[in-house]
């Protein structure tokens, strides 16, 4: 049993080869009678990554699983030796499997595991080989001891906090917290590196309020190392008040602060290089000082960021974009920009590349003598070396094979031979990492044998498509032939048509195809065959449906489903109501030709579907039922499309005409308007149905005109106001005698694709048309104006173009296109004019001069080039322009190009839309329709200073009733040198308006402070940048609604009441102060009675000595001298539990598995006192802050 279990996995083993037609392929069936007698070299299905690194705390698995007939055996090397798994008594292999198993839990260290392991599984044909697995042993090393001075910075200097955490393996996740457990907050003047290291672009009076403390996160081990604090100390020219703050744009102005240039933190410098593999993640980071906060922006050179995989992060700081590749390559600049100016740094990357797979080794199976091969293409930067092995040796080292021979990274099998069987690796490796790939080459002979049950019956319906399936398996692969009734042709060719997998397709069956079918399969060493037997059963028919029905209610109903199937098959009929099997009854019942309802009632309504169906067919037909009230008049009936007309007949054939008659249906109560006729042929267009003609509804019968050599079918389609009914059922064929053709074909034009040819096309004659076999087209030309004869060719009536070669370049050429049939040729063609292809214009404009019309706008002119120089048809002049530089210092402009097109033989034009203050280029070309022309030299032009564009970011904000504060930003586009701000103002109480105010600004000012006069009136404020030009775009608000005016009142209220002031509000506030004081002295009080223990999640179960130490997932938690936290609140599974507070110390990792609980023993176990002189007694102690003491209670 256990043999026979391992022989069916040996399913899908898929040969593909490209040896053009002597590599063949063999794909091995699921058959288990099959798989069993078949052998199979081993192949490895399971084992660990390459880079295995493994919990301590846990016993080590290193897996390794392979298949093979016969079963596989297992050994290991070690370091590149031998590794003696029944010398170590820790060391077990799993039954039926390669797995080793490390157990430590009678001692041992992991560490002494460590190393490069390599599987090896064997059989009597051949040996796979695993990857080489480098194990490790997960460390999370203690912090080193380090006393930390106080750091001294004035305010609005940069500072760079370092953490330089310890080594681990896997690296720690890095987060920043106060030694009260406090996240530190971060934005855009404070943020943390990719390195650890917290940055702040200029330091603030308000940092110095707490201290700063790295953690160092190991996920493998679950422990949290916490570096000792920083404590900051900023030395400021004058202390924080807010109502300073009024007079100043902002809060460095107000408390002195130097503004500084932007400069770069990290990286130093202004360039640096970094190199990624293909398909990693590349980070590149910018951190920038500087008063104000500088802004990050990024770009690359040369071209855009990559779209869809490009992420900003760390508050625009780091640039990430995921899955690079070679293209990925380049300068990226990244710039640091505030409102003092802007720095730049370039950072040069480089993608190298792991190897990766071009072309992988397959498994191939081949028969003796055969011929096949193993490709292995891989690629990387550098270009990986590929090195092949045989059963895990080097295959120079092995024994010689002359069928085989090695040439790179292919390997040649000519007239293999039978015990030739092994196991072949393709190592691809270069600097940066390796593949491995195992691909065993298995020869075998096998008889052939056929797979299929033995002498099926198989049921089809007439002229449906059927198929005969004969799966076979052989080595060499088999010859299948199909033959009927014993007869000796192979079966192959017009209704038939035999499969490469011994099927046999049946495209349409006919009466006559019924019989026994034969399948032979054949090869060197036998033959095998099968019979199949096949029955043509007549189609399921419903020849009279139900019809649309208006009963009234209470009567009687009865609807007809007559049925036409073959008699040895079952037929069942079914009713379905609104395609819902249909509930039947005393007052509903089936009969055998119908169904009739007694007593309809409204809830009656609706689609009934008669469904006639066999075991391998069915039909339906669908009727629709509305029930009347009897009260109703014939005004009142509903209305519906009207029933499908009936009976068609053909009379009066003649060659280009037939009369055709039909019963109209019921017109359901709206009566008929029109009647559609519609045709169907088969020669060109089968199953297609088109628009014939349309006739009143008042007639019945109608002659309608034919096309020759058309197998005509006709159906009528009745039309009333509600709609259109269903098609008739089609007319008998009647098939009209071939003509000569009348028509040519439309749309006639000729085109060059390339500069020395023409491309004809035309508009092929549709099937009404064609009026004859064997359709042709003779198309004709000659270059206009010359004498010269006509050139013709003759091409088939599918084809819709012909090009014309070794052209003059656009050349005119008159045109003709003739339809032909067997029948004659169509009346002559009319003559149209094409062009052969055009190429590039020769000449650029000349003198080209320009003129500058205002800051936006430059006029130009130029001279004609010469009509022989243009070599196509003259769409355009086309100027490209493009900003060099602005005349503003510091300021990065995008060079991209842009075009102005003056379309038409013209001499002048204007470019506008250009920026102010800017210097600019620009050159000419001349565009026909092949492309562009040479350049014409290059002009430089500057444009003189604008009005700049509005203040972005205008905000209005009124925070009291007595103040309104207005913020904005400077203008995106200065267009010159900014000289400052103008802003009016006016209040405004409904209609009424007071005087307009006018303030200017100081072009540094982005805010400004209004003291309004009453707490009633509204002001509409304009704010405009103003230049050296003057006044540009204006940016327009009014201040907020105030509340009071949420609600219809008069022009002037009485001012609403501060709450603050009422007395009711006082007392509640102090009865609240003095309530959340007692309990702060309870919580204290039992804290320091409590001392340490643990918060269990179950809180009646004692605790025992072992709890201290939770092995399963728990976090050990170390301050600066190592100290184990002791109490930690955790989960069976091994996390800690969340309660009360979301802002766990998970959010500042890497979320992880376990969750941090930030009850009241984690955070006094967790909070490191800022006390001098426990920092450095290197002592841990219980937190005795309020706050803890609350959370403790929990």
């Amino acid at each position: 049993m256990v043999m026979q279990r391992y022989l069916l996995t040996y399913i899908g083993v898929v040969l593909t080869l490209n040896l053009h037609h002597l590599i063949r392929a063999i794909d091995v069936p699921r058959d288990p009678s099959i798989q069993e007698s078949l052998h199979q070299p081993p192949t490895i299905t399971k084992q660990s990554v390459k880079n295995y690194i493994v919990d301590p705390r846990d016993n080590i698995f290193i897996e390794c699983e392979a298949k093979g007939n016969p079963v596989p055996t297992f050994s290991w090397t070690r370091n590149g030796k031998f590794f003696n798994v029944a010398k170590d008594p820790r060391v077990s292999m799993r039954h039926w499997s390669g797995t080793l198993a490390v157990d430590f839990r009678s001692g041992g260290r992991p560490e002494d595991y460590e190393g490069e392991y390599q599987c090896f599984a064997r059989n009597d044909f051949g040996t796979a080989i695993s990857n080489k697995i480098f194990l490790q042993v997960s460390k999370s090393p203690l912090w080193p001891k380090e006393n930390l001075d106080i750091q001294e910075v004035h305010e609005g200097a940069q500072l760079i906090l370092a953490c330089n955490p310890p080594p681990g393996l896997p690296p720690p996740a890095i987060f920043w917290m106060s030694s009260s457990m406090e996240p530190i907050h971060q934005d855009k003047r404070v943020s943390q590196g990719h390195n650890g290291d917290l940055y702040f672009s200029n330091v603030l009076q308000e940092d110095s309020q707490t201290d700063y403390s790295c953690n160092a996160r190991f996920a493998f081990t679950h422990t949290i190392q916490q570096k000792n604090p920083y404590t900051l100390k900023v030395l400021t020219k004058h202390p924080p008040n807010e109502t300073s703050f009024q007079n100043y744009t902002d809060i460095y102005s107000a408390r002195g602060i130097t503004e500084r240039h932007p400069s770069f933190m990290y990286p130093i410098g202004t360039i640096s290089s970094q190199m990624v593999l293909r398909g990693e993640d590349l980070l590149l980071e910018c951190i920038a000082s500087g008063v104000p906060t500088p802004g990050i922006m990024w770009h690359k050179k040369g071209g855009d960021l990559p779209a869809g995989r490009t992420k900003l992060e760390n508050f625009d700081k780091a640039l990430h974009i995921a899955n690079v590749s070679e293209e990925d390559s380049g300068e990226y600049f990244c710039l640091a920009s505030n409102k003092v100016g802007t720095s730049r740094h370039t950072i040069s990357v480089r993608v190298k590349a792991a190897p990766f797979w071009l072309d992988e080794p397959e498994n191939l199976i081949l028969a003796p003598g055969e011929d096949g091969r193993l490709v292995c293409q891989a690629n990387g930067n550098p270009k990986p070396s590929i090195q092949w092995l045989v059963n895990g040796e080097p295959i120079e080292s092995s024994a010689p094979n002359p069928s085989r021979e090695v040439t790179g990274d292919t390997i040649m099998f000519r007239d293999i031979q039978s015990g030739s069987s092994a196991v072949y690796q393709c190592n691809a490796s270069n600097e940066h990492g390796y593949l491995l790939a195992n691909a065993f080459v298995s020869v075998l002979d096998v008889i052939p044998r056929i797979l299929a049950p033995r002498n099926q019956l198989i049921k089809v319906i007439l002229n449906n498509r059927t198929l005969l399936n004969c799966p076979f398996f052989g080595s060499p692969i088999p010859t299948l032939r199909w033959f009927k009734n014993g007869q000796g042709s192979t079966l192959h060719g017009g209704n038939y048509k035999a499969h490469e997998n011994g099927t046999l397709e049946i495209i349409r069956a006919r009466k006559e195809d019924q019989g026994t079918y034969t399948c032979v399969a054949t090869n060197l060493l036998g033959k095998a065959q099968n019979q199949v037997r096949l029955e043509i059963k007549d189609p399921t028919r419903i020849v009279d449906g139900p019809k649309d029905a208006v009963p009234k209610k209470g009567s009687t109903v009865y609807l007809v489903c007559r049925t036409r199937h073959d008699p040895t098959l079952r037929l069942t009929v079914s009713w379905l109501k609104d395609d819902v099997p249909l509930y039947l009854g005393t007052r509903i019942r089936k009969e055998d030709d119908g169904l009739t309802i007694y007593g309809v009632s409204e809830k009656d309504q609706g689609y009934y579907t008669c469904v006639a169906s066999t075991e391998l067919d069915k039909d339906t037909a669908r009727a629709h039922l509305t029930i009347l009230d009897p009260f109703l008049n014939r005004m009142t009936l509903p209305k519906a499309r009207p029933d499908r007309p009936r009976d068609l007949e053909l009379t009066d054939l003649s060659e280009r005409s037939v009369r055709l008659t039909w019963i109209p249906g019921d017109d359901n109560n709206s009566p008929i308007t029109d009647y559609i006729v519609e045709f169907e042929e088969d020669r060109y267009e089968p199953g297609r149905w088109q628009n014939h003609s349309r006739y009143p509804g008042s007639v019945n019968s109608a002659v309608l005109r034919l096309a020759p050599y058309v197998n005509y079918q006709f159906r009528v389609i009745a039309v009333n106001e509600v709609g259109s009914s269903y098609p008739s059922l089609p007319s008998e064929r009647y098939h009209t005698n071939g003509a000569r053709p009348e028509y040519n074909p439309t749309g006639v034009k000729g085109a060059g694709t390339a500069k020395n040819n023409m491309v004809i096309s035309w508009t092929p004659l549709s099937a009404t048309q064609v009026y004859g076999p064997n359709l042709r087209y003779i198309v004709k030309w000659r270059r206009r104006d010359t004498r010269e004869s006509w050139s013709n060719r003759t091409v088939k009536g599918d084809i819709s173009q012909y090009t014309v070669t070794q052209t003059p370049i656009y050349t005119p050429y008159e045109i003709k296109v003739q339809a032909v049939n067997d029948y004659g040729m169509a009346p002559e063609a009319d003559t149209v004019i094409g062009y052969s292809g055009e190429d590039y214009p020769k000449a650029a404009p000349t003198d080209v001069r320009l003129k500058v019309v205002n800051s936006t706008a430059v006029s130009l002119q130029w001279s004609k080039v010469y009509p022989e120089t243009v070599q196509g048809q003259l769409k355009e002049y086309r100027a490209y322009y493009w900003r060099e530089s602005s005349l503003l210092k510091n300021l990065w402009v995008s060079k991209k190009k842009q075009s102005m097109s003056f379309i038409g033989d013209r001499t002048r034009g204007i470019v506008s839309r250009l920026f102010p203050y800017s210097n600019y280029k620009l050159e000419m070309v001349v565009v026909n329709g092949r492309g562009d022309g040479p350049r014409s030299d290059t002009l430089e032009f500057t444009t003189p200073e604008g009005v700049p564009s509005g203040p972005r970011y205008f905000r209005i904000r009124q925070p009291n009733l007595e103040t309104i504060t207005l913020e904005w930003e400077h203008p995106e586009h200065p267009n010159g040198n900014l000289i400052g701000y103008t802003l009016r103002y006016q209040a405004f109480n409904g209609s009424k308006t007071g005087r307009t105010v006018v303030e200017n600004f100081s072009p540094n000012q982005t805010r400004f402070l209004l003291q309004r006069t009453d707490p009633i009136s509204r002001y509409r404020f304009n704010l405009r940048s103003r230049s050296q030009i003057g006044e540009g775009e204006p940016a327009i608000g009014e201040s907020p609604l105030p509340l009071n005016e949420a609600l219809p009142t008069s022009a002037y209220t009485k001012p609403p009441r501060d709450i603050a002031t009422q007395g009711w509000f006082i007392g509640l506030m102090c009865a609240i102060a003095l309530l959340v004081l007692i309990l702060l002295i309870v919580c204290f009080i039992k804290r320091s009675r409590g001392g340490k223990y643990p918060v269990r999640e179950n809180k009646d179960v004692p605790l025992d000595p072992d709890d201290q130490k939770v092995d399963n997932g728990s976090f050990d938690y170390s301050d600066e001298d190592n100290k184990p936290l002791q109490g930690s609140q955790t989960s069976l599974d091994g996390t800690i539990k969340q309660q009360e507070s979301d802002d766990s110390l998970v959010d500042y990792g890497e979320g992880g598995e376990g969750q941090f609980n930030e009850d009241g023993s984690f955070i006094g176990q967790y909070t490191v006192k800022k006390d001098k002189e426990e920092t450095e007694g290197n002592e841990s102690s219980e937190a005795t802050s309020p706050v803890n003491a609350i959370y403790s209670l929990a």
